[in-house]
């Protein structure tokens, strides 16, 4: 691996425990209540460990499972979309019938997802 790759592995691991630090420098300026709500962001920066190794392993296996990336990114963008209709626009989630707006939109997608590939 080039020195380039390992420090790529290492930016954000760096990111996720010096924000996570800031805490120790702000303890006497905070109230007793707001420290108590904080005392996670150490645990916070111990979180940023396991990014490196995360990075590494994928590393690893993209080398080996790069006939099979295309699915697998596919597969991780549909379940970001399912996330996004089923969650984060309310109006489709709410009644009794929840699931009726995402599967048409699921529907609606693959149509113009066909209809882009046939019609280029």
């Amino acid at each position: 691996m080039s020195i380039q790759i390992i420090q790529g592995i290492f930016i954000p691991f760096l990111g996720t425990a010096l924000g996570a630090g800031c805490v120790f420098f702000m303890r006497g300026a905070m109230r007793q209540g707001v420290q108590r709500a904080l005392t996670g962001f150490a645990a916070g920066a111990l979180s940023g460990a396991v990014e490196p190794l995360g990075a590494l392993v994928t590393i690893l296996a993209a080398s080996v499972l790069v006939p099979a990336l295309p699915y697998l990114l596919s597969f991780a963008a549909g379940a970001m979309l399912y996330v996004v209709v089923e969650e984060l626009i309310p109006e489709m989630s709410s009644g009794p019938h929840s699931n009726t707006g995402t599967i048409c939109f699921a529907l609606g997608f693959t149509l113009m997802m066909a209809l882009d590939v046939a019609l280029g």
